[in-house]
């Protein structure tokens, strides 16, 4: 038994004096990230709510909101244009894809979830999306900008949103972003 104790400490002693050796190798390098960039976007949304090519469409609606003036636990898909201006005539530069739901309480509160997709200029392929509480009735509201793809990869910030126009048929918003990415 003594025996085997000292040759076991022996061979302890040995093995931590060789080197291990090893076929694959990797070298620690130190992290260093892209400098971050912070971009300032302005447009225009067009939302169309009804005629012949509506924008956004109801998909799903509790059964209390018939017996309500408010439209409570709506469920809505978009699909609206990105403008540069608040005219008819302005420069398409993409779309907002997305739901929307729409809650109620004191207020008129929507929640949304869009892909704020551009197709043209300088960030045409690029996209951010928004998932954030949106108090509809506000006049300047802000929500959050939770990614981005392109050059908006990792993308964060927020938009604050103003209602230009509103009526029983369409909807324009002005959205000032400022998106922090790589």
């Amino acid at each position: 038994m003594k025996g085997t104790l000292v040759l076991t400490w022996i061979l302890i002693i040995y093995l931590s004096q060789i080197a291990v050796q090893s076929q694959h190798y990797s070298e620690i390098l130190p992290y260093d990230p892209e400098p971050l960039k912070v971009t300032n976007l302005h447009f225009y949304l067009h939302e169309t709510l009804s005629g012949q090519n509506p924008t956004a469409v109801n998909i799903a609606q509790a059964n209390i909101t018939n017996n309500s003036s408010v439209p409570f636990a709506t469920l809505a898909a978009v699909d609206d244009i990105l403008k540069i201006g608040p005219e008819d005539n302005s420069e398409v530069i993409g779309n907002a894809q997305g739901l929307g739901l729409l809650l109620a309480g004191n207020t008129t509160t929507g929640v949304m979830y869009s892909d704020f997709g551009f197709t043209a200029g300088k960030f045409n392929g690029s996209s951010i999306s928004i998932f954030s509480r949106n108090t509809i009735i506000v006049p300047g509201r802000e929500v959050a900008v939770v990614g981005g793809r392109g050059k908006f990869r990792m993308a964060k910030g927020f938009a604050l949103l103003t209602t230009y126009f509103v009526n029983a048929t369409a909807v324009i918003i002005e959205f000032n972003v400022t998106v922090i990415h790589y």
